[in-house]
């Protein structure tokens, strides 16, 4: 490639490291454009109320398509489950802890009836499955924010990703590990994408795709879209492939409240294959279905 790759990302602390990253990966001469997204630009209502997934990519996705950028770099976990027609995910060149931390105290520490600051569902409704006594209050903004704000609460959640990729293990209080909190599809991991018919970026990307990641992500990703994109409630996946290229993938879909919690795995060698099954067997056979119809 003779020319800059121009790669679109968000400008905030966290999505600049994260980009920096793929640059080093890439190793060819680069250009950033930044862009604004909703989520960018709205950092008080709630994610759901501005639009729920992909308030932090479908502008940086539509700079690509417009070709104004050449490649973009997001946090997996903000992807909509389907990738719009003309773009593709061609490189996941790493992953980082995927599990969420505590900031402010551990959840032994927390009183009765401590209010903790987090504005996703799926993090509330697992906290609240092991402390029905929680409270929960609105946290939104950048990574800095967050931290800033962790004094209102009793405690604060933040991806552990974040936390190593800025720097801040410091202010954690306690990691809490997925049998307690089964992470969003796709935490911790980079996603790289460009358009479907530039072969040339596709080629580019061969040097730094992680193969492995890449499989575990689609089956994870796989499980969110057989969901259907109107799933409002709760979910989470993590995924892993041993040695021998077996897949194992966890799966959790709960009600708002955390009162109800579905959770099931299996292992498979066909990451798309895995997914789809994992959720028709969570709606079809585990009463996720009647959870869905609830919600709506």
């Amino acid at each position: 490639m003779t020319r800059a790759l121009r790669i679109a990302t968000r400008g905030s602390a966290l999505a600049l490291a994260q980009t920096e990253r793929v640059v080093r990966l890439l190793g060819v001469p680069t250009e950033l454009v930044i862009v604004s997204t909703k989520g960018d630009r709205d950092t008080v209502a709630p994610i759901h109320a501005i639009g729920g997934t992909g308030v932090f990519t479908k502008e940086i996705q539509d700079a690509v398509l417009r070709n104004d950028a050449d490649i973009a770099v997001h946090s997996a976990k903000d992807l909509p489950s389907l990738t719009p027609d003309g773009l593709v995910i061609g490189a996941v060149p790493e992953r980082d802890d995927v599990r969420d931390a505590l900031v402010g105290a551990t959840l032994d520490e927390l009183p009765t009836g401590a209010r903790v600051g987090t504005g996703a569902p799926r993090r509330r409704a697992q906290l609240a499955a092991e402390r029905p006594d929680l409270t929960f209050g609105e946290l939104r903004g950048n990574i800095a924010t967050r931290m800033d704000k962790a004094s209102e609460f009793g405690a604060i959640v933040v991806a552990m990703a974040a936390i190593n990729r800025l720097g801040l293990g410091d202010r954690v209080a306690q990691i809490l590990e997925t049998s307690v909190m089964l992470p969003q599809v796709g935490q911790g991991a980079i996603a790289v994408e460009c358009r479907s018919d530039d072969q040339d970026t596709l080629d580019t990307f061969a040097g730094i795709d992680n193969a492995q990641l890449h499989r575990v992500l689609n089956a994870e990703r796989a499980y969110l879209a057989e969901l259907g994109g109107g799933c409002n409630l709760p979910c989470g996946a993590l995924a892993s492939e041993s040695a021998d290229g077996i897949i194992s993938l966890e799966v959790l879909l709960a009600n708002l409240d955390g009162s109800v919690v579905l959770r099931i795995s299996d292992n498979g060698t066909d990451p798309e294959h895995l997914g789809h099954t994992l959720a028709r067997r969570l709606l079809d056979d585990h009463g996720g279905a009647l959870l869905l119809e609830d919600s709506r």
